[in-house]
């Protein structure tokens, strides 16, 4: 991270930064919950779209307008998390992604950062090389992607969240509340995130 993006430093000290990437073909739902629930417990949340700042079409159709940049985000690190949606679409381009590959090298080996990933984006960490040999889950429909990873050593969970060290993976739409919580929980606390659900009514 070059961190040469002119961020004020004095307003966003002590505060926590979350990267959440957005590439074509992403689940709408898990891109918008995990990043309302980060921002519900004011961490400061940047929305950048893999391949530029232009609205992203999601596997909905659903549009969504990212923040910024891969390119322009990667100049403002470094980050308290990095978060992949899932979406089969989306989660295949990041995997494929040279730029994704080296934001979560950085993520990992420069700062043993958290990195979370959901549904079908953990098969962007397997074909990284991100987070050998921990515990992983993901939509059922790419586990086999995760078991089989050569030389990943991951082991697969069927939990509906799963962490492992700085390594948080989860499963789908469904588990994506949860998913965004224990992100936020990881980061700040288990009060911090009681105090995001509350008011939510989520019944976890």
């Amino acid at each position: 991270w070059s961190g040469g993006c002119g961020l004020d430093k004095k307003k966003m000290a002590g505060k926590k930064r979350a990267l959440v990437i957005l590439a074509a073909g992403a689940e709408e739902m898990e891109t918008v919950i995990s990043t309302d629930v980060l921002r519900r417990a004011k961490i400061d949340v940047t929305l950048a779209g893999l391949e530029s700042a232009e609205p992203v079409e999601c596997s909905r159709g659903v549009r969504i307008v990212p923040d910024t940049s891969l390119d322009e985000a990667s100049q403002c690190g470094p980050y308290d998390v990095v978060l992949l949606p899932g979406g089969y679409g989306g989660a295949k381009s990041l995997a494929e992604s040279p730029k994704v590959k080296q934001v979560l090298e950085q993520q990992e080996k420069t700062r043993d950062g958290l990195i979370a990933a959901v549904c079908a984006a953990p098969i962007a960490l397997v074909s990284h090389g991100i987070a050998k040999g921990r515990r992983l889950t993901s939509h059922p429909s790419v586990r086999k992607v995760v078991e089989e990873a050569e030389g990943g050593d991951y082991t697969y969970s069927e939990a509906r969240v799963c962490r492992d060290g700085t390594t948080i993976t989860s499963r789908a739409p469904g588990t994506c509340f949860e998913f965004a919580l224990a992100v936020v929980e990881a980061l700040l606390g288990a009060e911090a995130a009681k105090e995001v659900a509350g008011p939510m009514l989520l019944n976890l």
